[in-house]
């Protein structure tokens, strides 16, 4: 039974323990899931006769399903109760999981993607609210911390792992090594975990005109931005349409949350400065760190011609030095202004995303470590500040409300519910959207450049030419003037592709370099005071 130990704090039961590690493996597997899949596009498309524009679905699916789940998980806590809706979730999950592996062709594995997105996108809320009822204050702190630890290791261990499966085995294990450890969470959170009771009476004041509008918004935009390149935008009549749904969707939807009693997101919150442009950077930061972890497996498998246990050792480095700098960032808050250390934090990021844009075909692993390590150190300085210096200043109850990370009984449900977090996954949803639509337009435009300036009365490339054809012939290869004109249109696309890459990540450095302008407009927050907050 639980007891209390000298100073009067709440001890733990060794049940209630190994609940809460349990939790802890389920949104791992949550946030594994994002990463394991990223080093094994290239063999997920071609196992789903999937186009290159077209795989980014798989990533996107998932994301867009988290964003429009994690406005809702405060809600749904409060309603289900912590026990339930946890179990319900990593059971979700696991399903889900089970029939990605199955998956016979990209609009099945997009649909089951949606599903896992949707029901792992409430397990993170809802693992950081338990640190709050469970443990004292005195042990929140570090418990976050070391809830957060856990959480970093995933993008390190997620693309070297899922690049072994698939070298190893096939792309399908990427999916199925979810099953066994989703049933074992189940079963010990059910088991241990009994924190608190369902209150079914906010079901009558649930907001459904707001989540369906919330759902056609996200869902239509996200559509427009994946799809309008390839259909030429509004000269499609579906793009057009959908624009226009999503356009008055959208607008009804601020119309609606901000007139009704109960919203379904407490928009209201924006009335606070800090939250406000905290919440911004917050969007800011998904569109770097979901864009550069679907960017750079594609550039490596297409410009590089690497397999997936290769690039999983390419993408370990960020989640490394990720882990590493997270036993300096903490003790780091404490000591110094929470907005210098964003600035840090923001800064180096950026950095990394320009030295990542200086890229040739011949750049080999150590030309990426450098700046991947950069962005990997910056991660961990972004994430502290920023959830302190956003939440920091509201009123409790919105705190409560607004970061989505609380399941505690009040009076009001204001379901401001997971507003920090939805920015940074709308974020990379929009950002990879976004780059994928650029990587087309870009790579036609700069192919185009390449072929006005190639010309075959060029010397340098008649020079070219003669080599190839040597060579060609040399290797016995029938009509090798022709083949050599391959070779070299093959060259041409493939710089056309590295200079896409690169103006990518450099737009990428140039959007975290023009976000510190706004970092003037927060107002200081002592890290000290702040300490009950729940970090992200």
């Amino acid at each position: 039974m639980t007891g209390v130990n000298e100073a009067g704090e709440r001890v733990l039961t060794t049940g209630e323990w190994i609940g809460f590690f349990s939790m802890a493996v389920g949104i791992f597997m949550a946030v594994l899931d994002i990463q394991i899949v990223a080093s094994s596009l290239s063999e997920i498309q071609a196992g789903l006769s999937a186009t290159q524009d077209e795989i980014a679905w798989v990533q996107t699916s998932y994301l867009i399903a988290e964003v429009i789940v994690i406005p809702l998980t405060g809600w749904l806590g409060r309603v289900f109760s912590t026990r339930y809706l946890f179990v319900l979730s990593v059971g979700g999950f696991t399903l889900a999981s089970l029939a990605c592996a199955f998956a016979w062709n990209l609009p099945s594995m997009i649909v089951f993607r949606c599903i896992q997105g949707f029901f792992g996108g409430a397990m993170i809320p809802m693992t950081f609210t338990v640190i709050f009822i469970l443990f004292p204050p005195r042990l929140q702190s570090s418990m976050t911390i070391v809830l957060g630890l856990i959480v970093t290791m995933a993008p390190t261990i997620g693309p070297v792992l899922g690049g072994y499966l698939t070298d190893s085995f096939s792309w399908q294990l990427l999916f199925l090594i979810n099953v066994i450890p989703g049933f074992l969470v189940c079963f010990f959170v059910w088991r241990f975990l009994d924190i608190d009771k369902p209150e079914w009476a906010l079901l009558q004041k649930i907001d459904f005109i707001g989540i369906a509008l919330i759902a056609i918004f996200l869902g239509c935009m996200q559509f427009v931005l994946e799809e309008g390149a390839r259909d030429q935008w509004f000269e499609d009549n579906t793009i057009l349409a959908l624009t226009i749904v999503a356009t008055i969707s959208g607008a009804a939807m601020l119309l609606w949350e901000l007139k009704i009693p109960h919203p379904i997101i407490d928009l209201r919150a924006f009335k606070n400065r800090n939250f406000a442009v905290g919440c911004g950077y917050s969007f800011v930061l998904g569109i770097g760190l979901y864009t550069i972890i679907y960017l750079t497996p594609i550039y490596l498998a297409s410009v590089k011609g690497l397999n997936s246990l290769q690039i999983g050792y390419y993408l370990m480095v960020v989640g490394l030095f990720q882990l590493v700098s997270a036993f300096v960032a903490g003790p780091l808050e404490k000591k110094i202004d929470l907005r210098v250390m964003m600035g840090l934090g923001f800064g180096l990021f950026a950095l990394g995303s320009w030295l990542n844009g200086q890229l040739t075909a011949e750049s080999g692993y150590w030309e990426f470590f450098v700046p991947q390590a950069i962005r990997g150190s910056a991660l961990m300085l972004c994430f502290l500040p920023i959830n302190t210096l956003t939440l920091g200043l509201l009123p409790i109850e919105e705190v409560k409300n607004a970061s989505g990370l609380y399941n505690l009984p009040i009076e009001e449900v204001k379901n401001a519910s997971g507003l920090y977090n939805l920015m940074r996954n709308l974020g990379g949803a929009i950002g990879l959207a976004v780059a994928n639509t650029q990587m087309q337009y870009l790579t036609k435009a700069h192919y185009a450049t390449l072929r006005e300036s190639v010309t075959a009365t060029a010397a340098p490339v008649q020079e070219l030419l003669l080599g190839l054809g040597q060579t060609m012939q040399n290797a016995l290869v029938a009509e090798p003037n022709v083949a050599a004109l391959k070779q070299l249109t093959a060259l041409a696309l493939r710089e056309a592709e590295v200079m896409t890459f690169n103006n990518l990540f450099q737009t990428i450095a140039c959007i975290f370099f023009a976000s510190l302008c706004v970092a003037p407009f927060l107002k200081k927050v002592d890290a000290e005071k702040a300490a009950g907050l729940p970090m992200d």
